[in-house]
């Protein structure tokens, strides 16, 4: 593909604000090579594991991450009138466990910047530091599918969260399980949750009970534990920090050259900002290999996507130099993978407001995998359409088994933590080529979600993995 310079857009990302001074530096006594997501350096500051919260609308996900790290999901406006998960939440949480008491009354959960060896609450001898866990709250609206579906990219575990004062499984509810199934997300745990609304009628919760096991029969979380608790009352909430507890560490890769997925980007200046105070973008996701550091120089892929007079996609990666890191409102020297961060940058701030990089590639020039508009993928189909509600319209009910995908037709595809419309140029016995509408970094053998427009909302019909594809040509513009 031809590249066109666009010099007036390179021009403009050029005038970059001056930065602050780092709120943080490199001890030179740090031994790389010796590090680890136990040491205790990190996992006194960081978060080494990612547990997405996955369920039907308003069945208690955001209250549930608040019961146990202390922190509100709820940031944007729209959120807030409307009480309930538009974006990508995230919140990070630190798990004690008392040596003197017996499990699950030993294991305590506090926000993040919690000071190490906090005393327990019952026996006041101090506790150790077991987990430090990042949470990724997904929204349970249907029309929001194609957010949880990012989430779901950066996630190591999950909870399920099921309302026991409605009946299993709510459209939604198998819907998200059948996402993170295709992810192959093994380590699953499912929260029978506001057994306090149902209190007054003894025979209801093990009703609700029966038809959870019933739902997860022959699905990945069939052996998952099942626990009763209220979010809102905080009830049994160490007993999810027990089985938290339980769930192996993820092995990580930390010798490789560092790769992050972007799942949220900001500006962090306020309105009315002086120009000599402005500071650089940042963007937020989760380092999947490697060891990112201050000073780092970096490279963002696919980066800004523009248009050449003959109407050909342009990519433009973006490099920057990395001045802060930060998880949560601890600042770290270095990020590890697992858990989510912060990345401040020294770019235009305009380039990362409103989630503007959402779906991108972070990690050393030269050390990211290739951009690609039009790929290969094999996929595999739903049996039957998930998600559907009882109420909707007959000619929904009629379209309950998935068809096969046709030439021509536009497809919802989720790549990492990107949503990107996709033309199938070419359906062949098990493989089918997209033409997408705008260009993604991705690797070969990653796993992709697919999803249809039915009824004027996006439904997912299958997944598929990323096979060959044509790398596009571009150019660096910082």
């Amino acid at each position: 593909m031809e590249i066109v310079k666009n010099e007036k857009l390179e021009s403009e990302i050029k005038k970059e604000p001056e930065q602050k001074e780092q709120k943080a530096i490199i001890s030179p006594n740090i031994d790389f090579s010796k590090i680890s997501i136990l040491s205790p350096e990190v996992i006194s500051k960081q978060a080494t594991i990612n547990i997405g919260t996955i369920g039907h609308v308003a069945h208690g996900k955001s209250t549930v991450v608040e019961a146990l790290s202390g922190v509100k999901t709820f940031r944007f406006q729209d959120e807030k009138i409307r009480n309930i998960t538009i974006h990508l939440g995230y919140a990070n949480a630190k798990i004690f466990q008392c040596p003197n008491c017996k499990p699950p009354e030993c294991y305590k959960s506090y926000p993040s910047h919690k000071e190490d060896n906090p005393p327990c609450e019952r026996c006041k001898t101090p506790m150790n530091l077991f987990r430090h866990v990042s949470f990724v709250d997904c929204p349970g609206h249907d029309i929001l599918m194609s957010t949880m579906l990012n989430g779901v990219a950066v996630m190591d575990c999950a909870l399920l969260l099921v309302a026991a004062n409605e009946s299993c499984p709510q459209p939604q509810t198998s819907e998200h399980l059948a996402a993170v199934e295709m992810m192959n997300l093994k380590n699953i745990i499912i929260l029978q949750n506001k057994i306090d609304i149902i209190m007054k009628d003894p025979s209801l919760a093990p009703k609700n009970y029966e038809e959870i096991k019933q739902f997860v029969k022959r699905t990945i979380c069939e052996e998952a534990p099942i626990i009763p608790i209220s979010a809102q009352l905080k009830i049994n909430i160490d007993v999810i920090c027990d089985y938290i507890s339980k769930i192996p560490l993820p092995i990580r890769d930390l010798t490789s050259a560092p790769r992050m997925i972007i799942i949220r980007s900001f500006d962090i200046n306020k309105p009315g900002t002086e120009a000599d105070k402005l500071e650089g973008g940042v963007v937020g996701g989760s380092i999947i290999k490697g060891i990112l550091k201050i000073g780092d120089i970096v490279e963002i892929r696919p980066g800004l996507t523009t248009k050449s007079a003959n109407n050909q996609t342009i990519s433009n990666p973006i490099r920057s130099q990395v001045v802060s890191l930060q998880a949560e409102k601890n600042h770290l020297e270095f990020a590890v993978p697992g858990g989510l961060i912060g990345v401040g940058l020294k770019i235009d701030p305009a380039l990362t407001r409103a989630d503007k990089l959402v779906g991108n590639i972070l990690g050393h020039p030269g050390q990211l995998p290739d951009i690609y508009q039009k790929i290969r993928v094999t996929y595999t189909l739903l049996q039957r359409l998930l998600g559907v509600k009882p109420s909707e319209s007959s000619s929904l009910q009629r379209k309950e088994k998935v068809k096969h995908i046709s030439k021509d037709e536009m497809l919802l595809v989720n790549i990492g933590s990107t949503s990107v419309g996709g033309r199938v140029c070419d359906v062949a016995s098990g493989l089918v080529t997209l033409e997408l509408n705008s260009p993604v970094c991705t690797s070969f053998g990653e796993k992709i979600s697919l999803s249809r427009k039915i009824n004027r909302h996006f439904r997912l019909i299958g997944w598929g993995e990323i096979k060959s594809g044509e790398p596009m040509k571009y150019e660096n513009i910082l």
